[in-house]
């Protein structure tokens, strides 16, 4: 029973936007009882897209694509703020394409045995914080980048043109801001990296990155309305049965279930007038401050669901709840990821991180509400 007890605990300590979601599907079909309307509410282009990408990033991470190429790039530098600059800039730039999750996930452990081995601890914190802001910040120029924007775009119904265009002058702004983060907190000292790992891949390994290499091919093609969504899953899923079924296993599913308790939360709500005329009035005020200020408190991902309900102005929230992953530990929940990653260093100073993190977070939002203010 007490086993029971502390599983339960700790799927919902480590799953509370989940349980938040499902609690909340749940109180407001009290209030609008299932019917055929529910079948309406969910996304389910965005669903499949996000399962086909998680199963590619998945399989691709599980062969250690991202982290080889992460590895011969760091290799080339002599210098320790080198280093950390093309930490940063892997972050950013893989955040774009295998999202901000999958690229903390990757680069961040591989940061902490590189400045481990190059006897740079002390930079620990600062190189994992800016790391954090680099995914979040770079993964906003592309739909790809993070679950919200491909939420967004989806129903938006905007080109990949226009998408990257309405998110460039922040990715630019972003990119110059950490490069002359990483000139100011490293100061220029020669490194020598003498562990270097050994990659021998089999002839099945190698069909497998080709394979997945084409699965996200499929999956940018279904981005882009080239492919439709139901054919791209399918031929993801099934080239996944056949090569790789292990693979099956390791997507967020958690994330889906979100989405999904989400959606259902978000279409009741709209049929109760009182609320929902409540909630368009309260985001007409600002849209995008409006989504800023809700990703602090519920992180980006939910904010966007919920705003996304009462308003058109689709552009304003993708902006919004992309610089609302900024601020709080929880405003992205990628964020997350690297926090616990720092956490299990032996002499972690989880506070000070907290206090780094947070400074450093709310001077990039900012600058860059600075900029929206501007533009």
């Amino acid at each position: 029973m007490e086993t029971l007890e502390r599983s339960v605990k700790r799927f919902i300590k480590n799953e509370i936007v989940l349980c938040v979601a499902f609690i909340l599907a749940v109180l407001s079909s009290f209030f609008v009882h299932p019917d055929g309307q529910y079948i309406g509410y969910i996304d389910f282009r965005t669903l499949s897209i996000l399962l086909a990408l998680m199963i590619t990033m998945a399989g691709l991470q599980r062969l250690q694509v991202f982290r080889q190429i992460g590895e011969l790039l760091v290799s080339k530098m002599s210098s320790i703020r080198g280093v950390v600059l093309v930490l940063i800039g892997l972050c950013f730039f893989s955040a774009m394409f295998i999202t901000n999750d999958v690229a903390l996930l990757t680069f961040v452990p591989f940061s902490i045995v590189t400045l481990s081995i190059s006897n740079r601890k002390d930079l620990f914190i600062i190189v994992i914080v800016l790391e954090t802001i680099a995914a979040n910040l770079g993964s906003m120029l592309t739909p790809l980048g993070n679950p919200q924007n491909l939420y967004l775009y989806s129903i938006a119904g905007m080109s990949l043109g226009a998408f990257i265009k309405l998110m460039l002058p922040y990715s630019v702004v972003a990119l110059v801001m950490l490069i002359v983060c990483g000139f100011v907190f490293v100061k220029a000292a020669s490194v020598t990296l003498a562990e270097k790992h050994i990659y021998e891949r089999s002839k099945r390994d190698k069909n497998m990155i080709g394979m997945y290499v084409f699965t996200f091919l499929v999956s940018i093609l279904v981005v882009a309305r080239v492919l439709d969504y139901r054919i791209g899953l399918v031929i993801v899923v099934a080239l996944t049965l056949i090569m790789d079924r292990r693979v099956l296993r390791k997507p967020d599913f958690s994330l889906l279930f979100t989405f999904l308790f989400l959606f259902i939360f978000i279409g009741n709500i709209k049929r109760i007038p009182a609320l929902s005329e409540a909630i368009g009035s309260f985001l007409q005020i600002n849209e995008v401050g409006v989504s800023i200020f809700l990703s602090q408190f519920i992180s980006n991902v939910p904010a966007a669901i919920l705003c996304s309900g009462f308003t058109d102005q689709i552009d304003k929230l993708i902006i919004g709840t992309n610089l609302g992953g900024l601020g709080t530990l929880i405003a992205s929940m990628a964020s997350l990821i690297s926090f616990k990653q720092y956490s299990y260093i032996d002499g972690a100073d989880k506070k000070k991180y907290i206090g780094v993190f947070t400074i450093a977070n709310i001077l990039f939002l900012v600058v860059m509400c600075l900029l929206y203010w501007i533009l």
